[in-house]
């Protein structure tokens, strides 16, 4: 009886562990959109994000646009971040839930085929959207390089 019961726990707790929400299915039209303000706009509706203390990194100079290194970090109690691109067809790139009590700390690497912006977007646990940019010039070849 204890062994069963132990066994049940850890099946809860694994189903709580893993339970994420699918965007690409509740919000396709965040994955189509060909411009960052749609982009968000398709995730987020109608929002103003303001400035916040987020940390977004690549290289100023990536030598591969096929696999450029990018992270996300903010202190800003989030409950998710979302990464976009403005240079390739479809600007969404990702999107992170915070799950509760874990630090907001992401990292991907992105394809981009030539020179251009990368913005996230942090949704506050206050309601709030705060947003940061950041250029980088991708080298010659783009996603080919």
């Amino acid at each position: 009886m204890k062994k069963s019961i132990l066994s049940l726990v850890a099946v809860a707790a694994m189903t709580v562990s893993v339970s994420a929400t699918d965007y690409r299915a509740e919000k396709p039209a965040a994955w189509t959109a060909k411009t960052v303000p749609a982009a968000i706009e398709a995730l987020y509706g109608k929002i103003t994000p303001v400035e916040g203390d987020i940390k977004l990194k690549a290289p100023k100079v990536a030598s591969n646009g096929g696999a450029i290194p990018v992270s996300v970090k903010t202190d800003i109690p989030a409950k998710s971040i979302a990464i976009f691109q403005d240079v390739n067809p479809e600007s969404a790139v990702a999107i992170f839930e915070v799950p509760e009590g874990t630090e907001a700390n992401f990292s991907l690497k992105i394809k981009m085929k030539k020179s251009g912006s990368i913005t996230a977007v942090v949704e506050g646990k206050d309601g709030k959207f705060y947003e940061t940019k950041l250029s980088l010039e991708v080298a010659l070849g783009g996603c080919e390089g």
